[in-house]
């Protein structure tokens, strides 16, 4: 497996608690439903099916929340990665509209979870800003707002001053939508984690998967010291790993990068925009959002994956480019340290949507994979599809998730 995160990560670098460790897999099990991957999408499809009734192990390569998941800036996005218009103009304006319902309901649900669970994970619900810098591209973005409201998707047209006032920085205008949240999270992980762990869910880590073979009526899972068999198998590793070569072409593999200032002086944090998270038109796009600690984190410049080795240099240089586009955007910013600066790999597909569910090629897996850049999101929301499935209970919306949807 590619490593999925380079550089020196905010979320873990500051977590002042302490992770459990949890031991590698020996011997045989057996369960309902064993799942592949402890990221933040692994561990809500553990809590999601342990919920449910079922028996699950959950197994982790590495650590627990340390991969994808530590690289991520949890903007928790009821917008997809493609705008209404362009999904529009490939589903038609009444499915999406459903794919849009379902994002909205996803990160309510998801707000709604780390609040019943208690989750200490810095639960922030944020107004959000899509916004441009150019005329041309402003006029389309109020194209775009009317798309969405004629949808009865809501939002509200800013004006250039309305957007020097929401997030300090000159522009043409944006669409500011209300109802989306961030959250620290590598501790929503290991919040998620530790919760399941509680509900009766084993979880393995440093126990990387060799094998997994599917039959009418389960799985086998090979692992170096031991063993699993399940009903079902979840593969939640964010893309198509080599096991799963054949499913590779639905995805794209790209790298994304992140910065994060220096706390920021409290003025100027309130100028800036506190509490206002964004992201841009620009080609290649930026985003951004602010943590706790008054630190602006600042993303984007995404480019295909590059070989493991030309990642490390990749990553100096993307990060120059990422502070010279964050000093261009806010000059006063010129002077502020950088403190932390990492990459992250993530799957993209065609349309910007997952795919979610089952796949001919392989008996009783479920997958759960390409969720480009609103992972968070369509993870809570797999792992509510993959317990419909498994209970026989989809509804159609559940099944335009599935592989099928792009031939």
């Amino acid at each position: 497996m590619d490593k999925l995160r380079t550089g020196t990560s905010y979320w873990v670098d500051q977590f002042t608690g302490r992770a459990p460790h949890h031991r590698a897999l020996t011997g045989a099990h057996h369960v309902d439903v064993a799942v592949i991957g402890g990221g933040v999408t692994g561990c809500l499809a553990a809590q999601a099916f342990v919920r449910a009734g079922f028996s699950v192990l959950l197994l982790e390569a590495n650590r627990i929340g340390r991969g994808s998941t530590a690289a991520s800036t949890a903007l928790l996005m009821q917008e997809p990665d493609l705008d209404f218009g362009d999904l529009a103009k490939r589903y038609g304006s009444a499915r999406t509209k459903e794919i849009w319902a379902k994002s909205v309901k996803s990160v309510r649900g998801l707000i709604s979870l780390i609040r019943d669970l208690r989750i200490n994970s810095a639960l922030q619900e944020v107004r959000s800003v899509y916004w441009s810098a150019r005329s041309d591209m402003a006029r389309d973005l109020q194209r775009e707002l009317r798309r969405r409201r004629t949808a009865g998707i809501g939002g509200r047209w800013l004006s250039p001053l309305d957007l020097a006032r929401q997030i300090g920085t000159a522009g043409a205008g944006g669409i500011l939508t209300s109802g989306n949240a961030q959250v620290d999270p590598y501790r929503t992980c290991l919040g998620i984690a530790a919760r399941v762990q509680a509900a009766g869910v084993k979880i393995c880590e440093r126990s990387p998967v060799r094998r997994v073979r599917g039959t009418p009526l389960g799985v086998k899972i090979d692992l170096d010291a031991g063993e699993v068999s399940a009903e079902w198998v979840i593969i939640a590793t964010g893309y198509a790993t080599a096991q799963f070569k054949p499913l590779a072409g639905r995805f794209k593999m790209s790298s994304t990068y992140v910065i994060a200032t220096a706390p920021i002086d409290r003025q100027l944090h309130r100028r800036m925009g506190a509490g206002v998270m964004w992201w841009d038109t620009e080609t290649p796009y930026h985003y951004a959002r602010w943590t706790p600690d008054r630190r602006l984190l600042f993303g984007g410049r995404d480019i295909p994956q590059d070989s493991e080795r030309a990642r490390s240099s990749a990553l100096s240089q993307q990060v120059r480019r990422l502070t010279a586009d964050l000093v261009r955007i806010y000059p006063t910013l010129e002077s502020s340290p950088i403190d932390y600066a990492w990459e992250g790999l993530f799957a993209t597909t065609p349309d910007g949507l997952p795919y979610i569910g089952m796949h001919r090629r392989y008996p009783r897996h479920l997958f759960a994979l390409g969720y480009g850049g609103n992972g968070m999101t369509f993870g809570f929301l797999a792992a509510q599809v993959l317990v419909r499935t498994v209970r026989n209970t989809l509804t159609a919306s559940d099944r335009f998730f599935g592989f099928h949807r792009i031939s």
